[in-house]
This record gives C-alpha cells, sequence and structure tokens, in this order.
C-alpha cells in the first residue's frame, strides 16, 4: 500500500529551531500537510479535531511530555491506532523499553537526517 503524502503530520516539539528542521526535512521528503504542537497537551487538542496519519513527537516537553502524550494516546479508543515516531536527544535503554512498552512505533535519536527519517516512516508506515 502506497503511503498517502498528502495526509497530515502533527510533530510535537517545544522547541522551535527543531519544529522547523523536522518540517523542512517532511518537505524534502514530500510530505506538505505538517501541524504543529508544543507540547502533549496541546497536540492531544489537535489529535481530538483532526484525523492524523503520523505523530513525530519529542520525548522531553513540559507541560506534558511526549511520553505521556503516547500514553495517553494508546489509551484513547478514538486515537490509539495512530503511528506514532518519538524523537529524544538520549537514547537511553529504558526509555525505548518504556516507549516500545506502551506502544511507540518507532524511535529516533538526535540529532537526524532526511535519510533517517524516511527509514523510519517507511518501517512505520510503508515505502514511499
Amino acid at each position: 500500500m502506497a503511503v498517502d503524502m498528502s495526509m497530515p503530520i502533527l510533530i510535537v516539539d517545544d522547541y522551535k529551531t527543531m519544529l522547523r528542521i523536522i518540517r523542512n526535512l517532511l518537505k524534502q521528503l514530500g510530505f506538505n500537510t505538517v501541524d504543529e504542537a508544543a507540547d502533549g497537551s496541546a497536540a492531544l487538542a489537535k489529535m481530538r479535531t483532526r484525523e492524523y496519519g503520523l505523530v513525530i513527537s519529542d520525548w522531553n516537553m513540559e507541560p506534558m511530555t511526549g511520553f505521556q502524550l503516547l500514553k495517553e494516546v494508546r489509551a484513547d479508543d478514538s486515537l490509539k491506532a495512530t503511528p506514532f515516531i518519538m524523537i529524544t536527544a538520549e537514547s537511553k535503554t529504558d526509555n525505548v523499553v518504556a516507549a516500545k512498552k506502551e506502544g511507540v512505533n518507532n524511535y529516533i535519536v538526535k540529532p537526524f537526517n532526511a535519510a533517517t527519517l524516511k527509514t523510519k516512516i517507511s518501517a512505520v508506515l510503508g515505502d514511499f
């Protein structure tokens, strides 16, 4: 099944520069429908008003972390099927294991480039 390049993607990060970088990488890959949220609670609010084909979220944010967002999404029947990729600066095994246990689809460690992002998205959604 081909990946719908027009599907909306939600990127979540409290660091504006990181949002811009991820948006630009997604654009390079051909995704143009990208929404942004500055933390987990803002992301959750957006997810309840629009269906996203993918969520790419940073781990460390205040007041709601990406990990808390993941748990909320997986606990919500209307959102739990949403593909979810977690981004973090720390490659702690405990974090990876915890995120996997909560149902994260994939994991990216910063810094990363368009090729890494494409590989991780392909692993979750299929080749594009």
